[in-house]
């Protein structure tokens, strides 16, 4: 247990100080392991787990989920969401950022990275708020936080790697994550609408778009809508797996942007080349994080830190509370990846040994995470948009964020105190 407490404090310092994820892990669970059984086991234990993960046929959802993206991202199809989104609500005032936080929500549901999302959604977005003169907090603010569901509204890469770290069902996941995404977009939707009122000169009143345009906007939204409801309609009705949905959407974007004539031989090799490089990166993140798990359990930490949970007598909805809290403060200094790698093989035996439901508990975690993206001093998606917008100063963008950080701890103590917000859709399917 010693040997995997240091190992585990190792790690967290290295996340600290910025060392890369993928070798910190490896080089911190090589040792430990090394230390506390065998140092022949422990580099045994390396190729042993890479074979077990390349292989397994749940881990091949992350490639082509990341295919999907990249192809909707780099073809311009995200650029007839927004605009749809501004010829229904961008006539009120706030309609800008209410269209960014539709946009965002379309496009986190074919895309499942959070970076992403923000990255695309400033680029789409921001020029346009910026000719109708809203303040830098409000806009980037909005694309900041609306990047965040780019983690829960599945597909989402989290969900595929929280399902793989505790072998929980993944289409599971996916179908947990659709009414607390809901919600968040809601909620920040009624964030938005706050501050532009309380300030309206943060968010001035666009132009009302005539019927006939609004109808041809719409022609925008079917790519979105056919690649939602193959992945999550095939999911719910149990028609295929995660894994077959994935390649099937991978696939469909292909020819939907071929069908509109934005995919040439140079945009199709640019998103492989980018698909394999990003893969590649979370894959090795990845056997790092499955050698840590190794090693919490050979370490005897794991069974370490329940015991000692167990003794401090907290149980229920206060443990959760605790691990939520300790989430959060670490979300503050940490990247959200480097959390969910790093503790959530730690608690979640924890949760499990007190009767949780492991679906509803990665929701929730996932939740937090999405708070870590936007919170000081960290933050990532503000570094995201900070690169995409070098004029607007890292303050701004905090300060804008404000009332979406206000709405997502009101959200997460709800789901924390009704998880059958979180359970009840997945509960419907017989």
């Amino acid at each position: 247990m010693i040997v995997g407490s240091i190992a585990m404090a190792t790690a967290i310092i290295l996340a600290f100080l910025r060392v890369p994820l993928a070798f910190a892990l490896l080089a911190v669970s090589v040792a430990g392991i090394g230390f506390a059984i065998n140092w022949n086991i422990a580099f045994q234990l390396i190729p042993l787990t890479i074979a077990d993960a390349v292989l397994s046929y749940d881990l091949a959802v992350v490639p082509m989920f990341i295919l999907m993206g990249n192809v909707i991202s780099k073809t311009g199809i995200a650029h007839d969401l927004f605009r749809a989104a501004y010829a229904f609500v961008g006539n009120v005032r706030g309609g800008l950022a209410l269209s960014t936080m539709v946009a965002c929500s379309g496009f986190s549901a074919v895309c499942g990275s959070s970076y992403a999302t923000a990255a695309t959604m400033a680029k789409v977005a921001y020029p346009s708020m910026k000719n109708y003169r809203y303040s830098d907090e409000l806009a980037a603010g909005t694309i900041a936080a609306g990047g965040t569901l780019g983690i829960l509204i599945p597909p989402s890469i989290i969900m595929v790697i929280f399902g793989i770290l505790t072998q929980t069902n993944i289409g599971d996941l996916f179908i947990a994550g659709i009414v607390p995404g809901i919600l968040g977009l809601a909620f920040y939707m009624i964030a938005i609408r706050v501050v532009a009122a309380l300030n309206p000169s943060h968010a001035p009143q666009g132009e009302r778009t005539p019927w006939p345009e609004k109808l041809r906007a719409l022609s925008g939204v079917w790519p979105f809508l056919l690649l939602f409801g193959l992945i999550i309609g095939g999911l719910y009705a149990r028609l295929f797996t995660p894994t077959e949905a994935a390649g099937m959407g991978a696939g469909l974007a292909i020819l939907i942007a071929t069908l509109h004539g934005r995919l040439s031989w140079a945009t199709l090799r640019t998103i492989i080349v980018d698909t394999a490089y990003t893969s590649v990166s979370l894959y090795t993140v990845l056997f790092g994080a499955l050698m840590l798990s190794k090693l919490l359990t050979l370490s005897g930490l794991a069974a370490g830190v329940l015991g000692l949970v167990q003794s401090t007598g907290l149980e229920g909805t206060m443990l959760i509370l605790a691990i939520m809290l300790v989430f959060l403060v670490l979300g503050c200094v940490m990247d959200s990846m480097a959390i969910i790698l790093i503790f959530v093989p730690l608690f979640a035996p924890i949760v499990v040994a007190q009767g949780f439901d492991l679906i509803w508990f990665g929701i929730i975690v996932i939740v937090v995470t999405e708070i870590a993206l936007i919170t000081p001093p960290v933050g990532m998606n503000v570094f995201v948009l900070k690169a995409v917008l070098p004029e607007v100063p890292v303050l701004r963008i905090f300060k804008g964020l404000v009332p979406f950080i206000a709405v997502d701890v009101l959200r997460l103590a709800l789901l924390i105190a009704f998880p059958a917000i979180t359970l009840w859709l997945g509960s419907t399917i017989g």
